[in-house]
């Protein structure tokens, strides 16, 4: 029978009842065992690597003391932005009480709104965070952002009471004052999806064009006028060594019209896969590891049920990991959870997403006054607003690329 999380015994497996929490899914393709995924590509740098399937991560793991080609179709970083990305659309919708910093961005960047620590890649140590004001001091110097500056192994505290994502999901504080010595927090939290048995496929592309302009219809320039982009008069082209710059090589398909011949991308031609595994393990010993002031074991539990929270959070949006890799489990082979004791036995463990939510919310209510939270859910702990430096390199990058500028991004 499996045993329901209640909030001792999470307690107790937290204070040493189990060395893990693990999850395992069998996933396929959402339109079938025999359909094609694609996983995420990665530059080639040496053209003689250039086989099929070239740009992605293939790598032979052991299975049943069989060595497997496997494919990684989601690494433990993406794996972790979309957990974070789960705990953040909770947080907005006020179902979950947790310290979140934010920075406005939307006087330079109307669209992208806000940027908070649940969604910058270094959480609350991230550049973005580090170069924003907070009123009128720069953040790293402001009261929160001095604040967990000295967090250590040994002292976690601070850092939980600003970031305790940063404690679940890793954080090195490379860029603040202390530079490389900066508070640094290996991740308690890992989440994977690898295919298993993938063979390499093939991508064909094409265009017809609906007006039948040929690719020899015109030469084609960098146009002085930024506006306009591209021209096919020389006088109103941008110059360069005293002649008329052109889009690329010229041609019309430059600027995405004409035809396009039929093509074949072996590098990164999507995969076929026997099935995808999701493995999920939570480490409870790296819990352990972080020491508090006080109340070290309340703030060790609020820390395991928060990452009970973002597996069960991600798992209920879905695997939609890009276009063209949408995955689904096997029936009756859906996302399981179970502790692991220290003698290796395991016990199967029952938990959805609103009975973790409540577990976390008992969790986080039996903490103390000096690590408690303060601030109710959906309401950051800090507003910060861009630097003038930051807002100019904001606004001006999304002018070059307005503008179609090789901006030089690898």
């Amino acid at each position: 029978m499996n045993q329901n999380i209640t909030l001792e015994a999470l307690k107790t497996l937290v204070e040493g009842g189990a060395v893990a929490i693990r999850g395992r899914a069998v996933l396929e393709p959402a339109g079938g065992a025999a359909d094609k995924v694609f996983p995420p590509s990665h530059a080639v740098g040496d053209k003689s690597s250039n086989k099929p399937g070239a740009k992605y991560a293939f790598e032979w793991r052991r299975r049943d003391k069989n060595d497997v080609l496997c494919v990684l179709l989601d690494s433990v970083q993406s794996q972790a932005n979309r957990m974070e990305e789960a705990l953040q659309s909770l947080w907005t919708d006020r179902k979950l009480r947790l310290p979140v910093i934010e920075v406005d961005v939307s006087k330079v960047a109307p669209d992208i709104g806000k940027v908070t620590s649940l969604t910058a890649p270094h959480r609350v140590a991230d550049a973005l965070l580090r170069d924003s004001l907070d009123g009128k001091t720069l953040f790293r110097y402001s009261e929160t952002g001095r604040s967990f500056a000295d967090a250590t192994t040994r002292n976690a505290g601070p850092l939980f009471k600003v970031c305790p994502t940063g404690l679940v999901f890793g954080i090195w504080d490379s860029t603040g004052p202390k530079g490389g010595l900066g508070a640094k927090f290996a991740r308690a939290l890992t989440s994977e999806i690898v295919g298993v048995g993938a063979e390499p496929g093939v991508k064909t592309a094409s265009r017809i064009d609906p007006a039948s302009i040929v690719t020899k219809a015109a030469e084609i320039y960098e146009a002085k006028d930024a506006h306009e982009r591209w021209t096919h008069e020389a006088a109103l082209a941008k110059q360069k060594n005293n002649a008329p710059l052109k889009v690329g090589d010229g041609r019309v398909s430059e600027v995405n019209h004409s035809n396009v011949p039929p093509t074949m991308d072996t590098l990164a031609g999507g995969v076929t896969i026997d099935h995808a595994e999701h493995t999920v393990v939570l480490s409870l010993a790296a819990l352990r590891r972080l020491g508090f002031m006080e109340s070290g074991s309340e703030a060790r539990v609020v820390l395991a049920a928060l990452g009970l929270v973002s597996v069960l959070a991600a798992e209920s949006r879905g695997h939609d990991l890009r276009s063209r890799c949408l995955l689904v489990p096997r029936k009756g082979e859906a996302l399981k959870l179970e502790a692991v004791t220290r003698d290796g036995s395991t016990i199967p463990l029952s938990l959805d997403l609103d009975a973790a939510l409540a577990l976390y919310e008992a969790a986080v209510k039996a903490l103390p006054k000096s690590l408690a939270f303060d601030k109710p859910a959906g309401e950051p702990l800090a507003t910060l607003t861009p630097s003038p430096k930051l807002a100019y390199l904001t606004e001006r990058s999304r002018e070059l690329a307005a503008a179609g500028t090789d901006v030089g991004d690898e």
